[in-house]
């Protein structure tokens, strides 16, 4: 509660003189983004070099790398990200490019870690936090607090809406760390929070002075203001009492057309007509109307009221002036907390705005390639490359498909975003589709370890350039922490510095021609370029002559390889391509163009040399024939005889090789996806085994004791049988009840035990030699019948087929089939062996169709042991009707008491879709095969 005796209620302590330094900070720490006046970005991506370095060699760095921003189109990726801002501090960061980038790699790896952790965030919620709608730019408010100007009730309200928000928007992140299954998640952005200052006491002493929804001080303020506002209510209540029968005694005379009571130079007071003014003697005249007949007079009876008044209004706008002033003071000395607060507000907003455009361009998150090339796959084998970006989009090529969401937060006003807006970015997490796959034409940038110098030629046109600019700007993206369009994992180093040349810097102020100006950047590059650096050079040595130009390029990349960390050039000198020959730290890539359409694919061909194709372009465009014609000629005598011919030749078959290679590539990956896909369905088939073992192994041991068990209940009843006719029986019928009951425990005996021809003892499995073509069951596969390729060998393992498998295993791994089965299988041989004929040749000898092996696996097979008849029934019907056309069904519906079997048969043999149907076999107990019309 604000208390009126406080000193800062009528003094306010002097104005803080704030430095300089505190607006424009010449190297900021990457985690305190100074609102209040953010640095040129420029300084943004050159902070990594080294402060120890001359004065004029670090300015002559700052100005490259502006340069190459703007040469980079850097400022409009920064504004594409502006439109996905959830604040205006956001807003305005990104529209002037004033964007977080790690100085080091460490810090680029923990900006993109914030991504990811606002990726997640965002899809978990369907949202971003809505506490951002309620975030202001409140910097000015404390710079104004702090230069000792008053404060508003809306600015404090301003103030108090943002600490709450900002103290909902950490405990918003908490909830959802705390939800998750690895709290480790959101790591990333609850540590930008963890260690502010939400200034609780702060938030709530403003609460208590001010109503922001009535944006008025509350009588409850201050002790004083409480009671100046009673007393002043009761004297305005006396005063309008009195006015208002003073006015009505003047009408009830005549002297007024009806009672009027207004106020007039602060005063209350009543209306008069001139001509009655004697009504009111002692009165005195506040105002008159414009048209001179009616006076506005202060009766005398009044005149105390009113200056009550005035001293009570007086005193209650002191006493509020006061509070707004304890109020802008306590904002002043949170200054720092305050401003701390908002940079660490706007490190979020601008992580979950990454995190939103990662999202609406289906990015994906770079890693950074291990300086010592050293990285290893799983296999423990070397990667041998440095940059590895499969299907990179330059992003400024695909705004076209962010254009959508675009309008719809342009028009959001910059100083504040509405709720509505950032509930808008449902849409945008809800189009991962939505980036075009066509255009622009993805790229692949392969480049090996150890390679220093990537020399790219083709036509112009052919997107050499477009293909530079991509790799500086995904250099660039990963530093800032954001995502990049491209498939897979984008692999790249971290670079210190992005300079490039590329364009024309001619320039007549500076006495600069083409060539001039070209080589005078490219020297200007080599002085300040690191061991860290990307280098970016279009056409170079181009403009002056070209055995000179060819020297000099040469000469120059020859010094740019031992130091830059890579350097990628364009040119059409065709001799940079034969340094690869001689140093393996060069690489070639050349633009495909294809001479069929004469048209450039814009992919790009590492390891290949390309032409300038300039004449087929020239025809393209439209060039006179003549003209063209002519230069052919001019090149053929310029030229090698046929060598032209030859090498174009030479070109388009290396063409169809590489279209031929690619599809057999594509051949080869879907066979196999087939195979893994058959491998993964075996596999997990397989794992099922050794559970569906032990269930069985459990079912039967259940059986086994509930026979013995009856057995054992069976001998004793004829035991006791005996004993009780023993008693009665006499002498003679003695040897008669000894073989009746004898015949009887047999007869128990018999029933429990199996027959001998299904027994295989251990002596004689141990003897038992399998023959080739000898059908033979496999114990680790449930005993499925396999059969018998070659004899066993001298190892003790014997070679048998499973289907179309052949698998090699120790032979008491294997048993012999007992005699029973044996019959059965040699009786329904014929029709196996006719069905196996009609499985290769696609259909039987009378021309019907056939389905294809007879092969049983997980998908085709429906289990009805344990149901009842009718669940047993319903589900068989429902699986016949969803089966394709053509196919097999094994239906398993065991042996039991035989009524689930009999109603399946007579299902199989009424349904409309069944073709026919196989009963069990040796192959199947308890399995009944229909084929599928």
């Amino acid at each position: 509660m604000f208390n009126s005796s406080n000193p800062l209620v009528h003094s306010l302590t002097p104005p803080l003189k704030l430095s300089s330094n505190l607006f424009f900070i010449s190297v900021p720490k990457p985690s305190n983004l100074c609102t209040r006046a953010l640095k040129p970005a420029t300084a943004n991506f050159s902070l990594s070099y080294s402060l120890e370095s001359p004065s004029n060699q670090l300015s002559l760095a700052h100005s490259l790398q502006s340069e190459t921003l703007e040469i980079l189109e850097w400022a409009s990726v920064c504004k594409q990200l502006s439109a996905l801002a959830f604040t205006a501090m956001g807003f305005s960061a990104a529209q002037e490019a004033h964007i977080p980038v790690g100085r080091s790699q460490e810090e680029s790896q923990k900006l993109l870690d914030q991504t990811t952790a606002a990726v997640d965030a965002i899809t978990m919620a369907g949202s971003p936090p809505s506490d951002f709608s309620a975030i202001e730019n409140v910097s000015d408010i404390v710079s104004y607090a702090v230069s000792g100007k008053l404060l508003s009730i809306n600015e404090l309200c301003a103030m108090r809406r943002t600490l709450n928000a900002a103290k909902g928007l950490f405990e918003k992140l908490k909830g959802l760390a705390l939800s998750a299954d690895c709290t480790d998640r959101y790591l990333p952005l609850l540590e930008i929070l963890d260690d502010c200052d939400f200034l609780v006491e702060l938030e709530k002493t403003i609460g208590l002075c001010i109503d922001c929804k009535l944006s008025i001080i509350v009588d409850t303020a201050s002790e004083d203001l409480e009671i100046i506002r009673s007393e002043r209510k009761s004297n305005m209540e006396n005063l309008d009492s009195l006015l208002k029968e003073v006015s009505t005694q003047i009408f009830k005379a005549g002297g007024i057309d009806s009672p009027l009571v207004t106020k007039r130079r602060a005063r209350m007071c009543v209306g008069v007509r001139a001509t009655h003014k004697h009504l009111l003697p002692g009165c005195i005249v506040l105002d008159v109307s414009s048209s001179g007949a009616t006076y506005f007079v202060e009766p005398k009876e009044a005149v105390e009221l009113n200056n009550m008044e005035v001293r009570l209004s007086n005193a209650e706008r002191a006493e509020e002036i006061g509070i707004l002033s304890f109020l802008t003071s306590e904002i002043a000395k949170s200054e720092t907390p305050i401003m701390y607060l908002l940079d660490k507000v706007l490190e979020v907003d601008l992580a979950f705005a990454r995190a939103a455009y990662a999202l609406r361009m289906n990015g994906v998150c770079p890693i950074f390639s291990s300086k010592d090339c050293q990285d290893l796959d799983s296999g423990g084998a070397s990667l041998a490359t440095t940059v590895d970006i499969e299907g990179l989009q330059h992003p400024l090529l695909l705004e076209p498909s962010l254009k959508n969401l675009s309008d719809v937060l342009e028009s959001s006003s910059r100083n504040h975003l509405s709720s509505d807006d950032v509930n808008g970015l449902k849409m945008i997490t809800g189009s991962l589709s939505g980036r075009a796959s066509d255009f622009p034409v993805p790229i692949d940038i392969k480049i090996g370890c150890g390679t220093r110098v990537v020399v790219i030629s083709g036509p112009n046109t052919g997107g050499k350039t477009a293909s530079m600019k991509a790799l500086g700007l995904a250099s660039l993206m990963s530093k800032a922490g954001m995502y990049l369009p491209a498939k897979n994992h984008p692999k790249l180093p971290w670079f210190d510095l992005v300079l490039a040349d590329i364009g024309d810097h001619q320039s007549l102020e500076q006495n600069l021609s083409t060539f001039s100006g070209h080589i005078s950047r490219i020297c200007n590059i080599l002085e300040v370029a690191s061991k860290e650096s990307l280098v970016l050079i279009d056409e170079i040595g181009s403009g002056t002559d070209p055995s000179e130009g060819v020297a000099l390029s040469a000469s120059i990349l020859l010094y740019l390889k031992g130091r830059v960390n890579l350097a990628v050039v364009t040119t059409h000198y065709a001799d940079l391509n034969r340094l690869k020959e001689k140093d393996n730290q060069f690489e070639n890539a050349a633009m495909e163009f294809c001479l069929e359409t004469l048209q450039p694919t814009y992919r790009i061909l590492w390891g290949s040399t390309g032409d300038s194709n300039a004449l087929s372009i020239a025809k393209l465009i439209g060039f006179n024939q003549r003209i063209i014609e002519r230069a052919q000629k001019w090149v053929e005598r310029l030229m090698p005889e046929k060598q032209q011919e030859r090498k174009g030749l030479l070109y388009r078959s290396l063409i169809e090789e590489r279209g031929r290679l690619e599809a057999q590539a594509k051949l080869a990956a879907s066979l196999h996806s087939d195979i893994m896909d058959l491998y993964r369905e075996i596999q997990d088939e397989a794992e099922d085994l050794d559970k569906r073992k032990r269930a069985l192994m459990a079912k039967e041991t259940l059986q086994v004791q509930k026979e013995v068990k009856t057995a054992k209940s069976q001998m004793e009843s004829v035991l006791n049988e005996f004993d009780n006719q023993l008693k009665t029986a006499g002498a003679d019928q003695l040897n008669l009840l000894i073989r009746k009951s004898e015949a009887a425990i047999a007869s128990v005996i018999k029933a429990h035990c199996p027959d001998d021809d299904l027994l295989v003892s251990e002596t004689s499995t141990a003897s038992y030699t399998p023959q080739p073509g000898e059908q033979v069951h496999l114990k680790r596969l449930g005993d499925k019948l396999a059969t018998v390729v070659e004899t066993p060998g001298d190892d003790g393992t014997v070679l048998v087929q499973y289907g179309k498998i052949k698998v090699r295993l120790k032979k008491n791994d294997i048993r012999a089939v007992p005699s029973i089965e044996k019959n059965r299988m040699t009786n329904s041989a014929p029709r196996l062996k006719q069905q196996a004929s009609q499985s290769r040749t696609g259909e039987t000898e009378s021309g019907e169709v056939t389905y294809g092996p007879v092969i049983q696996t997980s998908k085709n097979t429906v289990d009805l042991r344990g149901m009842r008849v009718e669940e047993a029934s319903d589900l068989l019907d429902l699986v016949i009707s969803a089966r394709q056309s053509q196919s097999v069904l094994f239906v398993i519906h065991g042996m039991g008491t035989g009524v689930v079997k009999e109603r399946a048969l007579e299902i199989l043999k009424n349904h409309p879709r069944v073709a026919k149907y196989e009963q069990e076999s040796p192959m199947n107990y308890g399995c009944t095969v229909a084929y599928i019309k």
